[in-house]
């Protein structure tokens, strides 16, 4: 067997881990508390669905907060369970809590229910069609970790599990699914396949030695010019979601031209072959969940 890359552990031992009790801090790092990234990226097309349809109940902005919270630790708690063998093979990940022993699998199974019933009642507390919506979502987040050891394109169906919140938080605030919903939702699909490929060329040499598709490996060398047609993609249907969903032309073309200006700088500085720019850029696209959010925040409040 080769050698695994040179690739760094993802594990950060610094900040809120440091603060917790040593027995805990395993647990955290199954949620992924110290990589609070994939929250906000979970956590975003909640609230642009709740800012869209012109929401100003803090109570559901806190509610998704602790959902988007919970529901992001059980999914990467199930896709360690599931990928324990393979996590041990690739650098970046052989540290994580199951992969190295720290935690056993019925320590994980325990705690995965347990955030599972957190996100249960946040799901309770919301209307009736958002709920319906939520249990729907269950199978996508069950089925993600599989995909990779059967498509290059697993990072679609983490998109459609990522931005269901987008219909989520339109639904609990209006109560129905419409059109403007719809669109978000399809712009978020694409905006994950732009950042989750640039994420996975980190790890591109270990998936290639172990059998683990992604969308970096199928797209290799053309990542940048697919990355235009996602970006593109995103900028388009988030300015026609604003539209249909009554916003005025101003402010749909300030969201586009924000979200448009910081994707080009991520294709400028995009280097495939250099883990750390990968994860810098990954990072940086909490950056466009504000860009997006605020302007409709703002909108909402000052222009009705």
């Amino acid at each position: 067997m080769r050698a695994m890359s040179a690739t760094r552990s993802d594990i950060q031992e610094q900040g809120l881990l440091a603060l917790l009790p040593p027995g805990w801090r395993p647990y955290a790092k199954l949620a992924r508390l110290d990589r609070p990234i994939g929250t906000w990226l979970l956590l975003f097309p909640c609230w642009w669905g709740l800012a869209l349809a012109g929401s100003h109940d803090i109570g559901l902005y806190l509610l998704f907060a602790l959902g988007a919270l919970a529901m992001r630790g059980a999914g990467c708690t199930v896709n360690d369970m599931m990928d324990r063998d393979f996590d041990r093979q690739v650098a970046r990940t052989a540290l994580r809590p199951l992969a190295s022993g720290q935690v056993t699998m019925v320590q994980a199974g325990i705690f995965l229910a347990a955030q599972c019933l957190v996100g249960l009642a946040v799901l309770l507390a919301l209307n009736r069609t958002a709920i319906a919506l939520g249990l729907a979502s269950t199978l996508l987040v069950a089925i993600y970790p599989l995909m990779k050891r059967i498509t290059h394109w697993p990072q679609i169906v983490l998109g459609l599990a990522f931005n269901w919140g987008a219909l989520m938080g339109w639904t609990a605030a209006r109560g129905t699914l419409d059109l403007p919903a719809l669109l978000l939702y399809g712009a978020g699909i694409l905006w994950t396949l732009g950042y989750d490929t640039i994420y996975a060329h980190q790890d591109k040499d270990d998936d290639a030695r172990i059998g683990v598709k992604s969308t970096a490996l199928r797209l290799g060398a053309a990542t940048g010019r697919w990355l235009v047609f996602f970006y593109s993609g995103t900028v388009l249907l988030i300015a026609a979601a604003v539209l249909t969903a009554g916003g005025s032309l101003g402010l749909t073309v300030l969201i586009a031209g924000l979200i448009a200006a910081h994707f080009g700088w991520q294709l400028v500085w995009l280097r495939i072959d250099d883990p750390d720019q990968c994860l810098l850029l990954f990072r940086a696209n909490r950056f466009i969940g504000w860009l997006v959010l605020i302007p409709l925040l703002l909108g909402s409040i000052f222009l009705g």
